[in-house]
């Protein structure tokens, strides 16, 4: 293919790395694009005109991959002038211009404060044949006033906040996100009302540390608050949120969980070690035993609540008593599921500097024993489930062998993957319809229903699925009085949610 013709749009495509606050920084770029003029390339285009990158920097082979990745299109680029790449995201606002002297064939660089600059630097990189780099160190523009292209017709990322305030030694997103500003809650509620009205059934609220929302306008109860509102919005069906960090993590949110029917009944909260003295050295402020505590006052509240978390294998001066205190509290929590890393040094982070840095073969070995401790835990859970009546909303992109096994997947309402046989309803369900069926095996990152689906409810999120009509939401400011007159529309923002 050759770049665009003269007088056709130019195509886009995005590639993504990283986190859900990415995920959704990506769906405003490709509004933005799109907004400009742009086309989304169809898949198959192996050379679309513009490809964007919207980079992560928290895993230490990120500068890797990008490179590879940049590698690879150089000479693609090479046979068709006019084509153009653009490095955003995390690694960009991190490396900067290094990234142009390490690629000169990049056209544009921008970071994770100016999104909204993008179709503007593209233009200008064309117009002058150089390159374009852009970085600011604070917000140009709230990413919620930004119009955005959904790629979801039944599930919807709403930002509550972007920034960071704590200081993790392992973590590099608040220097290269900000500190947390936060969203009025009237404008958060507008921009899920806006979603609901295109038939998004599940909302997820987004925010660095969700706990810390309502820091910026003096009320510590605004979490809360924002949870129980979500639960007055007609048809929003499913509210989930992420992420939380236990130190700021109060009864009021549990309490707002369990008696709200629409809040998922699922929580992800991080602990990235079970050792008092790692997470000192984290500068985590919270120890085990509040993080235990926290998780006995949500099964109390809600018994079927399932929870997940991540966790990092091999920080700076883990020992072996440390290493045993994870796996202890592992198991005493009973995860369903755990996302789990093996440190990585990030230059920047107060822990690249510690001392006593971790051979690679210990913090493997102790990573796989992690994995086998996780992996017993939460196929012991799921077996729990063997037998019940889950409720699924169907899903795209969730099962890697259905068109194998002739099943369709989707996600409970406490968030486990559900793969499920259709039977006599084959080809009368869509992505984003709602189907009760029951639970017939279960592994350690999965369900199956094997028998007939119990009911199947079309939903307005399936006909626009059917469609092909996926929401676009145009942008709605985030309240704050700094950013000038409030926007008469919705839409939402993206970060990182390794808290």
């Amino acid at each position: 293919m050759t770049t665009a013709a003269a007088g056709s749009p130019r195509t886009y495509q995005v590639r993504t790395y990283g986190c859900q606050m990415n995920v959704h920084d990506s769906e405003r770029i490709s509004g933005l694009l799109e907004d400009a003029g742009y086309v989304r390339a169809a898949e198959a285009d192996e050379q679309p005109d513009v490809v964007v990158f919207n980079t992560c920097a928290v895993r230490e082979n990120a500068d890797n991959r990008l490179y590879g990745n940049l590698g690879h299109l150089r000479p693609v680029k090479a046979k068709h002038p006019g084509m153009q790449i653009a490095v955003g995201g995390c690694l960009a606002q991190k490396d900067r211009g290094e990234i142009v002297r390490k690629a000169p064939w990049v056209d544009v660089v921008f970071g994770t404060h100016n999104i909204g600059s993008l179709p503007v630097l593209l233009d200008r990189a064309r117009h002058n044949t150089t390159a374009e780099v852009e970085i600011l160190e604070s917000l140009e523009v709230f990413p919620s006033t930004l119009p955005t292209r959904r790629e979801s017709t039944y599930a919807g990322w709403v930002s509550i906040s972007v920034g960071c305030n704590n200081t993790c030694t392992f973590c590099i997103v608040p220097s290269l996100r900000g500190k947390e500003k936060d969203r009025r809650p009237g404008d958060v509620l507008s921009e899920v009302r806006a979603l609901v009205d295109e038939g998004v059934l599940e909302v997820t609220l987004l925010g660095q540390n969700v706990n810390s929302y309502g820091v910026e306008f003096g009320d510590r109860y605004a979490f809360g608050k924002l949870l129980r509102a979500c639960g007055d919005i007609d048809g929003l069906e499913r509210v989930r949120f992420t992420s939380p960090h236990p130190k700021d993590f109060t009864d009021d949110v549990i309490a707002a969980m369990a008696e709200t029917p629409n809040v998922c009944h699922s929580l992800h909260m991080p602990l990235q070690s079970g050792s008092d003295d790692v997470l000192r050295a984290m500068r985590r402020s919270y120890r085990s035993e509040r993080y235990l505590g926290i998780i006995e006052k949500v099964r109390v509240a809600m018994p079927d609540a399932a929870i997940t978390t991540d966790i990092i294998v091999g920080f700076p001066g883990e020992t072996e008593a440390d290493f045993a205190r994870t796996l202890d509290v592992v198991r005493e929590a009973r995860f369903s599921s755990a996302f789990t890393f093996q440190y990585s040094k990030r230059p920047g982070t107060p822990a690249a500097t510690m001392d006593d840095q971790l051979p690679k073969q210990v913090v493997q070995e102790r990573y796989e024993r992690l994995i086998a401790c996780v992996e017993e835990i939460t196929w012991a859970e799921n077996r729990k489930l063997v037998g019940e009546t889950v409720e699924v909303l169907v899903a795209v992109g969730e099962g890697r062998k259905d068109e194998r096994t002739g099943r369709m997947s989707g996600r409970a309402r406490d968030g486990r993957l559900v793969h499920f046989a259709t039977g006599e309803l084959a080809g009368q369900i869509r992505p984003g319809d709602i189907v009760h069926t029951t639970v017939t095996y279960a592994a350690p990152h999965h369900l199956n229903a094997d028998g007939a689906p119990l009911a199947h409810r079309r939903t307005r999120a399936g006909d626009a699925a059917e469609a092909g009509r996926a929401p676009r939401t145009p942008g709605v400011l985030l309240g704050l009085p700094t950013i000038g007159a409030p926007a008469a529309a919705p839409a939402p923002t993206g970060g990182c949610a390794a808290t």
